[in-house]
């Protein structure tokens, strides 16, 4: 997600209204050279350690790439544990992550120049003639503007962009006569009508057959956008405007731009996640640095850089100066309130804000991006991957990980501008981790939970034109590349566009003097890259210094909610009312709400609403605890619903040829062997007669000191536990009769016992869907044996069997068959921008009537925040069944559920941001 190449200028200054033909020269990147200085800490590596992590990164490239090729091609993208291509309309709908295919084989278009930098010239000549033949922009499939625009418009500029260097070389694409560069105008073309708004800012989606608004578009009726949607089009525009001579493309994302800046909040000058198209009204007017808002921030400062504009640069150093006086609390980055910035919108981050410590490097602010990415790689080292979200103590708050190059992105440019050898450990890391966790035989799959290490199926496209870029270049010198990368920027999606473009088709004013940025003193602003010696002031151990303190952060937890409330506090003030002490019956508690416009309500049923109103409360400051008040009573609601679940249990395929690859995610029992206090069971599978495991078996000797697979209805779960048990099984596994169930599409499943005492069942018990049995029942047709480990989280495998393996590509694509995960949040993380709660609402908690007496710990209901209480018990709660409650809509019909309680917390975070809509001072 960020510029190209490092160390151009070895620290020299930029000065003001650099004439922009000497960019290439100057490079206003604020990177210091990775040649110049390099921070001691970290033993040197060789060239040739780098050499062989270089050709290590390749070879996964290749894994990655050509298991697209053969089992996906020309579908958008790979499947990697069911070996076959995601073609939309053919697999489950997964939400707004679809709207990123559009039938166009997006994966081959993104990875277009990733094989030109990974020096695979001869597969990028092919690559290109398989898009010109094969490759069709015109299909009836309503698609993301903003996704279409960073992967598919950009990866086709990326590929002209490389395809006429490599023609200029003399050896390749001598053929070539600009034929990418048609197509991308072609589809810019087809997103223009996108932008038919009052505002310029252009719709979500649109048709590429017919446009927008038509009956036969199926859109054009959103009024909504994320201000990263709207705000990542300038680099692709301009350039097709500056490919072409066709102004009016970047005509159009600067006007989209200057709107976007004009509807800052102008005290805070922040912008808000989510915003009207129509109006310019803020929908969501929380505000941070990752998902929704990103690369807006990161399309600001290189449109300076690729385009030249002073604007632009001006624009983004007023937004990062409010960025680092308010969002940043090193080493988090916590959004806030537009309108009220000293108050933490939420208490979790997001993992796509791991891009930002690499545009931190850009501007040249180099220790907060070394404090802020030295946390997120802890997190990294105690999950193996970022998860989705994790909160202000690290703890795990979203639990996928969709193999997102964010991270991999900021060490790259850490390293290139401290040249310290650190980083290069932390990208082996990452590659190993890749390797150990992610790799299947048909690729490399997502994590679907970074805790038990169960997979996805899903390989997105940003995998192949990000991660393995930027490991490469990580680790590889100057002559190991055929291009000099350094004339190139990166776009967000790490396509690459020459610098050249800065003084090619100048048609667009510089200066829109209508805006009132043209006000502003540039004496505000930082026109010079720091120097080298002022970052590193004579000590080589700079960078060590700013790490060292942050080694353990993740262990030993920062206090939960990082609020800077005591920033208010008076001196001799007595400290805010917390959640936790809460008494419903202690007067003086009760008079302490009144004081921060929280009222008390007693419901019919028993229960104690509580709502706030900021408007009543005594003062600013008391409204701002009283917001705190009931984000933390949200919170404390969160964590009971946590408390009564059981989180999820792994089922790992550790026979040949699966090696413990596979791992499915299983719903655990409420009785029998607890996996999580006991050691693993490990053992091979059989199926029980009768396959309904309701009477005694009638295969006992099959089944006798194996893993017993029984199908899943006709009478209870405990029932059929004990009929394996008494013949000798060593534990169970439960498969949903419901075909096409899947964990994906349906909350965790926990196994409830009889009604009566179960202690009698001393055996594990787990319980799989219907896709993800198929996968084990698939392995015992195609191959004698099936051995399998129940667990509490997936284990390591075994690197000596593995050696063992045999590559069988006939077998590879018989060894998986899952769908792929759908939850409220994983439909729209898709990328940068997408990561968005549902709308608002206003403040208010229910208590229950024991409370009254009693911890509130004891027994929260989550707080609605529309002046009434909503009952959100079913939404919280996981489905605990008895085997009778057979019917299927119970179970699979609700609204898609990520495992292990996330519902919950996700219904705490829309809350969290909905206390804010109506809560103006």
């Amino acid at each position: 997600m960020s510029e190209a190449g490092g160390g151009r200028g070895s620290g020299s200054s930029v000065p003001q209204r650099t004439p922009w033909s000497l960019v290439a020269a100057t490079a206003a990147l604020c990177l210091v050279s990775a040649t110049s200085v390099w921070t001691a800490g970290a033993a040197p590596m060789s060239r040739e350690e780098k050499q062989k992590l270089g050709n290590q990164v390749l070879e996964m490239f290749d894994h990655a790439y050509g298991n697209y090729m053969e089992h996906a091609y020309p579908a958008d993208e790979l499947m990697p544990l069911t070996c076959r291509g995601r073609v939309r309309g053919q697999e489950p709908s997964r939400g707004d992550v679809d709207d990123a295919l559009g039938k166009f084989s997006l994966t081959l278009i993104d990875s277009l120049d990733t094989l030109v930098v990974l020096n695979k010239t001869k597969e990028f000549e092919d690559a290109v003639r398989k898009v010109l033949r094969d490759v069709n922009l015109d299909n009836d499939v309503v698609v993301s503007v903003f996704e279409t625009n960073i992967r598919v418009l950009g990866g086709l500029l990326g590929g002209h962009s490389l395809a006429i260097m490599l023609k200029e070389k003399g050896e390749y694409m001598q053929w070539y006569n600009d034929e990418l560069l048609q197509m991308a105008k072609q589809l810019g073309y087809k997103l223009l009508p996108a932008f038919n708004t009052t505002s310029g800012l252009p719709y979500p989606r649109i048709n590429l057959k017919f446009g927008i608004r038509k009956p036969e578009a199926r859109t054009g009726t959103e009024t909504d956008t994320c201000t990263a949607c709207a705000g990542t089009l300038i680099l692709e525009f301009a350039a097709l405007s500056r490919f072409t001579g066709a102004t009016i493309f970047e005509e159009y994302a600067r006007k989209a731009l200057d709107f976007l800046w004009e509807k800052r909040q102008r005290s805070s000058n922040l912008v808000g996640v989510t915003i009207n198209i129509h109006t310019g009204d803020w929908v969501r007017k929380d505000s941070g640095v990752g998902a929704g808002i990103d690369s807006y921030y990161e399309y600001l400062l290189k449109a300076y850089v690729l385009l030249g504009d002073d604007s632009f640069l001006e624009r983004f150093n007023t937004h990062y100066e409010a960025i680092m006086r308010y969002i940043s609390q090193p080493p988090l980055l916590l959004d806030v309130h537009i309108h009220k910035p000293m108050l933490n919108a939420r208490t979790w981050m997001d993992a796509l804000l791991a891009f930002f410590p690499g545009l931190q490097v850009l501007k040249g602010d180099i220790r907060p991006a070394i404090e802020t990415h030295e946390m997120l790689y802890q997190v990294i080292k105690k999950h193996n991957f970022l998860p989705e979200a994790f909160t202000t103590d690290f703890r795990v708050h979203w639990a996928q990980h969709p193999l997102r190059p964010e991270f991999a992105e900021s060490t790259y440019f850490l390293y290139k501008a401290t040249g310290d050898p650190y980083y290069l450990e932390v990208g082996k890391t990452l590659i190993e981790n890749l390797n150990k966790y992610a790799r299947v035989p048909c690729g490399f799959a997502a994590m679907k939970d970074v805790r038990t290490g169960s997979h996805e199926d899903r390989m997105d496209s940003f995998f192949l034109a990000e991660m393995f870029k930027y490991l490469y270049l990580l680790f590889a010198d100057k002559e190991d590349i055929i291009f000099d990368i350094e004339d190139y920027i990166f776009t967000t999606e790490a396509h690459l566009l020459p610098l050249w473009l800065s003084t090619t088709n100048q048609s667009i004013s510089k200066k829109n003097t209508t805006s009132e940025y043209t006000e502003l003193d540039d004496s505000n602003f930082d026109w010079t890259c720091p120097n080298t010696q002022i970052l590193f002031p004579n000590d080589p151990l700079y960078a060590q210094s700013i790490r060292e303190p942050l080694k353990n952060v993740v262990d030993k937890s920062c206090p939960r909610g990082i609020i800077r409330v005591e920033e208010s506090f008076r001196s001799g003030a007595k400290p805010p009312l917390r959640a936790r002490d809460f008494m419903a019956t202690n007067p003086e508690h009760l008079e302490i709400l009144k004081k921060m416009g929280v009222s008390l309500i007693h419901l019919k049923d028993g229960r104690v609403q509580l709502v706030q109103h900021a408007i009543q409360a005594a003062s600013s400051i008391d409204a701002e605890d009283g917001l705190r008040f009931m984000q933390e009573m949200i919170e404390l609601s969160s964590q009971q619903q946590k408390e009564q679940q059981l989180p999820p249990r792994a089922v790992q395929i550790i026979s040949h040829p699966f090696f413990g690859r596979v791992v499915l995610t299983a719903g655990p029992a409420q009785f029998g062997l607890d996996l999580s206090k006991h050691k693993e069971t490990r053992g091979f599978v059989a199926s029980s007669k009768p396959y309904n495991g309701c009477s005694e078996l009638t295969n006992p000797e099959a089944v006798m000191g194996k893993i017993a697979l029984i199908q899943r209805g006709q009478c209870m779960f405990a029932e059929k536990a004990r009929n394996i048990q008494n013949a000798g099984a060593i534990g169970g596994i439960v498969i949903d009769d419901n075909e096409g169930s899947s964990s994906d599409t349906a909350p965790l499943f926990q196994m409830a016992g009889d009604g009566k005492d179960t202690d009698d069942i001393k055996i594990p018990m787990l319980f799989l869907f219907s896709k993800e049995g198929s996968i084990i029942l698939d392995a015992l047709r195609d191959y004698d044996e099936v051995e399998v480990l129940l667990s509490d989280k997936a284990k390591d495998r075994d690197p000596e069997m593995e050696n063992e393996e045999q590559p069988s590509s006939e077998h590879d694509s018989h060894e998986v068959d899952l769908a792929d995960q759908e939850s409220p949040e994983e439909s729209s993380l898709n990328s940068h921008p997408e990561l968005l709660s549902p709308a608002d609402t206003d403040n208010a908690a229910s208590v229950s009537p024991s409370e009254q007496n009693s911890d509130p710990t004891e027994n929260h209901e989550p707080m609605s925040l529309d002046g009434e209480c909503t009952d959100l018990d079913n939404q919280l709660q996981e489905q605990s069944e008895t085997e009778e409650d057979s019917n299927p809509n119970v179970s699979w019909g609700k609204k898609v559920q990520p495992i292990d309680s996330i519902l919950a917390d996700w219904n705490e975070d829309i809350e969290a941001f909905e206390m804010m809509e109506k809560d103006e001072l």
